[in-house]
């Protein structure tokens, strides 16, 4: 006999329907799953196996067949148990809804042994591929149910097999998910504020610009200069997540399974991985692949701490991302892409014992060691850093003022009025800051002033710019210019750029 079961499938960040087909017919007792089923999901016979008979029902010992269709994609995940269990017992005719409920809804679940069902990865995505979808609904783990409710689609939750067979043969009623407060979503840990910093004006500046056009920052100083206490206070002046930019977040968080507790991640994502890390666990990737670091930051912060450190593997392999923000990861059956639309904020000292040109501490480095560790930092890679600047060591009357400096609240409220000006000026498009404009855009929006064309051209002689240098100096200097409430841009503007720069005024881009 024959049975149809609807379900759902995740590839990359996105959800396909799947209809998991299954056939008992007699001979020797099989198990079968085709579909280009990964290990996990072969493994759902034995699981099923279990789960269906410690919960009271017969497990056909016959040949029964699994198809998940369609045949060419590749399913992963264990939410495939609970589908593949219902058809065997519709099949087996010990399941006989009446009312035709196993057409219009879809199942996912992983089986416990004793029939419960245990919460999945990726339901997000899932659910949202139902619109549009001859689907009415959707039976998912009680543990998820909070992460349905977020999806907007119609979700029941079941506790057990048992129980939900029962629900499908009249029996009994099914709980509908229902969303989470948003009050409830809103306790973050919070990263400090930028008035606890003592000194680096230069450096508090530069954040502000990156905050206000999406620039990525590259900062390099001794030990000790604040390089990570400001990395760590960045987020808290950043603009709020829209719906779309949140609901994003959360599908990528909802595949890797870090979402906490289903709710909608409102804060943007800060992900400060430790410089061992792999270039694919960066990128993303592996035999399934997953999104990586970079995708985890996605309309967020990716915090790069002693940026030298990293293998020059894993540092090459940003340069895709902070250029086009996604990842494309490919391999010889399928290609997947992520979404990575990051501000980069990375931080490095200056040479291998960190003191080279510190004016109070003697460098122990030589010249050939310094090169060596500084070039571990690519031309092109560089080239991709919209703003690079030098932090002094912090003064002890700095360091021992009563007075706090500037807020992170007054911070905030310019980055705030500089995106309302480029939110009306992008309108209608996909560019969501400056340092996202098409080449098109870009002359469109940022114009030079009289003499501007001068101040470039000797800039590109002296500092030995590339011309993706330039476009983005013209983009930080249009950031400059919103912050400040300016329709233009001026030859001041122009001029300040140039001072974050640098790496190439120092000759470390060469």
């Amino acid at each position: 006999m024959l049975a149809k079961i609807r379900s759902l499938g995740v590839r990359g960040i996105d959800g396909f329907p799947v209809s998991v087909e299954v056939d008992i017919t007699g001979g020797l007792p099989t198990f079968a799953i085709v579909g280009l089923p990964e290990a996990e999901v072969k493994e759902a016979r034995e699981r099923v196996g279990a789960a269906l008979r410690n919960s009271g029902f017969d497990f056909p010992l016959k040949r029964i067949t699994v198809n998940l269709a369609p045949a060419e994609l590749k399913k992963t995940g264990t939410h495939f148990d609970l589908p593949i269990a219902l058809g065997i017992l519709a099949a087996s005719g010990q399941l006989e809804p009446a009312d035709g409920t196993l057409e219009k809804t879809a199942f996912v679940g992983e089986l416990a042994l004793d029939g419960g069902i245990r919460p999945i990865s990726g339901l997000l995505p899932m659910l949202l591929s139902m619109k549009g979808a001859e689907v009415c609904g959707a039976v998912v783990p009680g543990e998820n149910r909070a992460e349905a409710a977020v999806s907007g689609m119609k979700a029941f939750f079941a506790p057990d097999v048992k129980t939900l067979v029962q629900t499908l043969c009249g029996n009994l009623r099914l709980e509908p998910c229902e969303a989470v407060p948003e009050a409830a979503c809103a306790a973050e840990t919070d990263g400090g504020d930028f008035s606890e910093v003592k000194g680096q004006a230069l450096a508090k500046r530069a954040l502000e610009i990156a905050a206000a056009g999406g620039h990525n920052v590259l900062m390099m100083g001794p030990p000790g200069s604040g390089k990570s206490m400001l990395a760590r206070r960045f987020p808290g002046i950043l603009p709020p997540m829209t719906d779309g930019e949140a609901l994003e977040v959360t599908k990528i968080y909802s595949v890797c399974g870090l979402t906490r507790g289903g709710k909608l991640i409102r804060r943007r994502p800060f992900r400060d991985p430790h410089h061992t890390i792999s270039d694919i666990a960066l990128i993303g990737g592996g035999t399934t692949p997953r999104p990586g670091e970079v995708s985890l930051a996605h309309n967020g912060v990716l915090f790069l701490d002693e940026l030298a450190e990293f293998s020059r593997a894993s540092l090459e392999v940003l340069r895709e991302p902070l250029e086009s923000c996604r990842v494309t990861i490919s391999r010889a059956k399928e290609s997947v892409s992520y979404p990575a639309k990051i501000t980069l904020i990375a931080a490095c000292n200056p040479c291998q014992c960190g003191f080279h040109g510190h004016p109070e501490r003697r460098c122990s480095c030589t010249p050939s060691q310094i090169q060596r560790y500084r070039s571990r930092l690519s031309g092109p890679l560089l080239d991709r850093i919209d703003l690079n600047v030098q932090l002094s060591p912090v003064k002890y009357g700095h360091w021992a003022q009563a007075s706090e400096g500037e807020p992170s609240s007054a911070i905030r409220g310019r980055v705030l009025s500089a995106r309302k000006i480029q939110a009306e000026r992008f309108a209608g498009g996909t560019t969501t800051a400056n340092a996202f404009m098409s080449v098109k855009e870009l002359r469109r929006f940022c114009r030079l002033p009289e003499g501007g064309g001068e101040i470039l051209e000797a800039a590109m002689k002296k500092l030995g710019l590339s011309a993706r240098s330039l476009d983005k100096m013209l983009k930080v200097a249009r950031t400059i210019a919103d912050i400040e409430g300016c329709p233009e841009i001026t030859r001041e503007h122009l001029m300040e750029t140039i001072q974050y720069r640098f790496l190439d005024r120092c000759g470390v881009a060469e």
